[in-house]
């Protein structure tokens, strides 16, 4: 039939002993024959011989029971080629066939014919009428199958959404549906179809809430459910219940308001669940919202207010019961329904509101009135759904006055939960809208007192963090406050002279905290960044200890920084202030050592460095350019003009051979500076700086200075153009790397250099990047250099949080860690295979930092597909000494327990033995890890984990009197979860 040498009526004729043999399994394969053939080819059929086809094969609906599966395949087929014969086809298929006596594949046949009909015939369906819609429920009634059920329902659902005509049918329509609620369902292990119950109930509430038309029947059926013992029923009625509010409006609801608000309240005040607890209020909010969206007529009743008046009859009176049992439930109650709609928030804070500062101000423990200023900040933070409005209509505003007293009250309170409490509403009412318009003699000035109060529980435990948080959102509202009051006394606390203690440093700790938390306004910035700077360079003038004062301080303005990054006018400020100025202090230090020697220690060059790149990153290309002008030629010509207090006492020149070693380690903050500046920016004198960066790298006996200069070349070469120049500079640092890996003093600082440069190299197809794996490779083998080697996996793999990242838009190659684990992690392994036993674990753990890297998907995916590097991670590398090999192969290990169980049941006498020596190991976090992939064992099939049960689970007794807490904790999850292998219904 495909070649054309026959067609199908033929094919018909020739079968035709068949199709009229008396025996009906004659007649059913020969059927079966012809309609394989028309699945294969009803796109060569013409329009005559479809309508003949379609004839005949509706003439067999009336056959013999063995024959109507292959009739109904061969309509299936027959489907897109029959115009016009819709309605036939169905009639035949509703009149002719019991459908639910046929076996699953052949009703789903039947679905599969309707559903292409609607989605083609549309029109012709609908001149059927309500027929269409009995003959559907006739043939879905009584399917049991969750296959048929998911396409069953979603027919239902286009019946709907494409109104189709119910009829009279509209009752009969949800009984065939809502027989199946609430969906009790539980999938068969191994299921193949992989259909959950959540697939099922989703379907089905789907269709119970897709038209108004069924409230009259769905509403009563979701009270019954919701009163029932079963809390899967609660939950499923009362999500279809918020589904349903979505399309339903007054008229449907009207009737069981009342029942369903005594359902909602009594749950919410008996139940011990907080789902069912979650729902219920859930479900109250759609109720408020629903009838909060309904047009009223002129003679209507106002639903939405009776209803509230309800909730508040019911509600009100706990929040004045002196137990305060039932405070919390009714508070949640009332939120739920104020959180509605504006109107609804209204009606009852004007009733509530007034009755909790009330009791607030009646009970005089703390306990109890954190209860209350709890709720009341409940109702205040609802405010901020609705934003601005006028006084008059609302009670927030006019409550001002008391609010504020309240607020001050907790503040000053001294329990320390209250305040906390307090801090809150108060970052709440800051952002209130109306609340910063009054006058100094108005509520608003109340306001300005409670915000008044926030410094000095800035600066003193357990309060700070919040009051911080506080801080940080109210700054931007109330800058001339904060400016005015927090700044100075903050800046006070910091220039204060007395004598050094640890209570004293942690209170400085936390003024530059507090300090960097409120600068999220740009006038405040220009007040914190000069306090922040003098006192750094108070700290520079200290002795010994200050290095750790100097990173506070750089933590503190590395936060300001990130909060500038999207105010041009504040990064630019910023920038222009503090870049200058830190560069200034390092270079005096490196030019008089003894002075400021605190800035020159790598930890606090670390901390500067994000300083300076979160200063430049966001800069505009002009703005950028102007710096870059003054940052380069300080650098390579010692141009110091530009810097405040410029006077040094002698030449700063790091990349001269005869200049101060201390001199050289500035490098760190001119990588910093241009390795984060946009792309397009142009770097003055960029070969010459290149050249000497190159030089500096191979050449420093500093591994500090040594490896900033390699990070700071890559990432000016990960921003070159393209062109000649690019590739003379590439070559002279091939010609430097090579001789310097094969030997000499300096391997270590070419092999530094070599990673650098090829972790993201310039451009597509250079030669640089082809050479790093094989070098690496090569130097594993290697018993000087194969550690340093194997490490430089990771560097490759890894994230590197100062230079080559988007962030500081370097040019970022996608999915390079993938193509990194295909090419070379078979190397690896066929390497360690090949390798003499002092250097085997230079390979286990280069593989283990390609693997660690790797993301967690990719690694459950493709690992299990590379035989020889499953082998390779199981026994070698978890006998290996390494603690780094250890903890790197447990973490890549975890997930593949949990996602390829039946791959990793090959290994599992291996695994089990020596997670449980792990489990003894001394370092703790590879303890921890060995606990974590024993309990993940439990995922494997039970019939290959019951033989270890017995060992594991006395094994797993020595552990539990672990001296860290951590260890014990993991080593309960492990053990509980073994004495549960192969217990009934797990």
């Amino acid at each position: 039939v495909k070649d054309g040498s026959w067609t199908v009526l033929q094919l018909v004729e020739a079968l035709g002993f068949c199709l009229e043999n008396t025996d009906p399994r004659t007649r059913g394969r020969g059927i079966q024959l012809l309609s394989q053939v028309l699945l294969e080819c009803h796109s060569l059929l013409q329009e005559k011989e479809a309508l003949h086809l379609v004839l005949f094969y509706e003439n067999r609906l009336q056959d013999h029971h063995l024959v109507i599966p292959s009739v109904l395949q061969g309509l299936r087929a027959l489907v897109s080629s029959s115009p016009g014969l819709a309605v036939s086809v169905l009639k035949a298929i509703f009149q002719e066939v019991h459908v639910q006596s046929l076996l699953q594949l052949d009703r789903h046949t039947v679905y599969s014919i309707i559903t292409n009909f609607m989605g083609t015939r549309e029109e012709e369906l609908k001149g059927l009428g309500a027929d269409f819609t009995f003959g559907f429920i006739q043939v879905m009634d009584g399917e049991k199958d969750p296959r048929n059920l998911l396409v069953a329902f979603q027919i239902v659902r286009d019946l709907i959404a494409k109104n189709y005509a119910l009829g009279p049918f509209v009752e009969e329509l949800f009984e065939v549906t809502s027989c199946y609620f609430p969906i009790d369902f539980t999938p068969p292990p191994n299921d193949p179809h992989g259909i959950q119950r959540e697939d099922l109930i989703l379907s089905l509430r789907a269709v119970l809430a897709s038209t108004p038309q069924f409230a009259e029947f769905l509403l009563p059926l979701l009270i019954e459910k919701m009163d029932s013992d079963l809390q899967s029923a609660k939950l499923d009625a009362l999500q279809t219940l918020t589904a349903c509010c979505a399309i339903y409006g007054q008229k449907e609801l009207q009737e069981f308001l009342p029942s369903l608000w005594s359902s909602l309240r009594r749950e919410v005040f008996q139940t011990a669940s907080e789902k069912v607890e979650a729902e219920c209020l859930a479900a109250l909010h759609a109720l408020a919202a629903c009838l909060s969206r309904s047009v009223l007529s002129s003679d209507a009743e106002d639903l939405l207010d009776s209803f509230l008046s309800s909730i508040l009859q019911d509600c009100r009176h706990h929040l004045c019961e002196p137990d305060m049992k039932l405070v919390w439930p009714s508070a949640k109650l009332l939120q739920a329904a104020a959180g509605a709609s504006l109107r609804s928030y209204h009606r009852l804070t004007h009733s509530v509101l007034p009755l909790l500062l009330e009791q607030y101000n009646k009970h005089s423990q703390s306990s109890q009135r954190r209860t209350i200023l709890e709720m009341l900040l409940g109702f205040l933070e609802l405010q901020q759904k609705w934003g601005h409005v006028e006084e008059d209509e609302s009670t927030v505003l006019s409550l001002r006055a008391p609010v504020c007293s309240v607020v001050f009250s907790a503040l000053t309170d001294p329990s320390v939960q209250l305040q906390l409490v307090g801090i809150r509403a108060l970052t709440v009412l800051g952002s209130l809208q109306g609340w910063c318009l009054a006058s100094p003699g108005e509520a608003g000035g109340g306001l300005r007192v409670c915000i008044a109060y926030v410094p000095p529980s800035v600066l003193f435990p357990p309060g700070s963090e919040a009051a911080m948080e506080a801080a940080g959102s109210l700054a931007p509202v109330y800058p001339k406050v904060f400016s005015g009051r927090m700044v100075p006394r903050l800046g006070e606390e910091l220039q204060s002279g007395r004598e050094r203690s640890l209570d004293l440093r942690s209170l400085r700790q936390r003024c530059l905290q507090a300090l960097a938390a409120v600068s999220t306004h740009t006038s405040i910035v220009r007040e914190t960044v000069p306090v922040l700077l003098q006192h750094l360079r108070k700290v520079q003038k200290g002795t010994a200890g200050s290095a750790q004062e100097v990173i506070s301080v750089c933590q503190s303005l590395h936060r300001v920084a990130l909060q500038c990054q999207q105010d041009a006018e504040g990064c630019w400020y910023f920038h222009q202030a503090v870049v200058p100025c830190v560069l200034a202090m390092a270079v005096q230090a490196s030019t008089q050592p003894l002075l400021g020697k605190a800035l020159l220690e790598e930890d606090v060059l670390a901390a500067m460095v994000p300083v300076i790149s979160a200063a430049t990153t966001h800069l505009s290309p002009e703005l950028a350019a102007q710096s870059v002008a003054h940052v380069v030629p300080l650098f390579l010509d010692g141009e110091v003009s530009f810097l405040p207090q410029n006077s040094f006492p002698c030449s700063f020149q790091p990349f001269e051979g005869e200049c101060l070693e201390a001199q050289r380690r500035l490098v760190a903050l001119l990588m910093a500076f241009v390795c984060s500046l946009p792309r397009d920016v142009a770097i003055p004198q960029q070969e010459r700086l290149l050249r000497e960066l190159l030089a500096l790298s191979c050449s420093c006996n500093c591994p500090f200075t040594a490896t900033t200069a390699a990070k700071c070349f890559a990432g000016l070469l990960n921003k070159h153009p393209a062109g000649q120049q690019l590739d003379e500079i590439l070559q002279l640092a091939v010609n430097r790397m090579e001789p310097g890996l094969a030997e000499g003093p300096r391997r270590e600082q070419a092999l530094t250099l070599l990673l650098w440069v090829s972790r993201e190299p310039p451009g597509r197809g250079h030669p640089v990047p082809a050479l790093c794996p094989s070098q690496l490779l090569g130097l594993l083998g290697d018993v000087e250099l194969g550690p340093a080697a194997a490490d430089g996996f990771s560097l490759l793999m890894a994230e590197s949080p100062d230079v080559l990242h988007k962030g500081c838009h370097a040019d970022v190659r996608i999915m390079f860690r993938q193509r990194f684990f295909t090419d070379n992690v078979p190397k690896l392994v066929q390497g360690f295979h090949g390798a003499g036993p002092d250097v085997k674990a230079n390979y286990l753990k280069g593989l283990s930092h390609v693997l660690n890297h790797l993301p967690k998907p990719v690694l459950v995916t493709e690992l299990p597909t590379v035989r020889a590097g499953r082998e390779l991670l199981t026994p070698p590398a978890l006998s290996c000494s390494d603690r780094v090999v250890q903890l790197s192969t447990l973490s890549c290990l975890q997930p593949l327990l949990l996602e390829a169980p039946q791959i990793m049941s090959l290994h599992i006498d291996t695994l089990v033995t020596k997670f449980l020596s792990l489990t003894s190991s001394p370092a703790m976090a590879v303890r921890i890890a060995a606990l974590r992939c024993a309990h993940a064992l439990t995922s494997l099939p039970t019939i290959v984990l019951l033989p270890y049960k017995a060992r594991v689970i006395r094994a797993l007794a020595k552990p539990l009197d672990d001296k860290k807490r951590l260890v014990r904790k993991e080593a309960v999850a492990a053990r509980g979860e073994w004495f549960l292998v192969g217990s009934p219904g797990r």
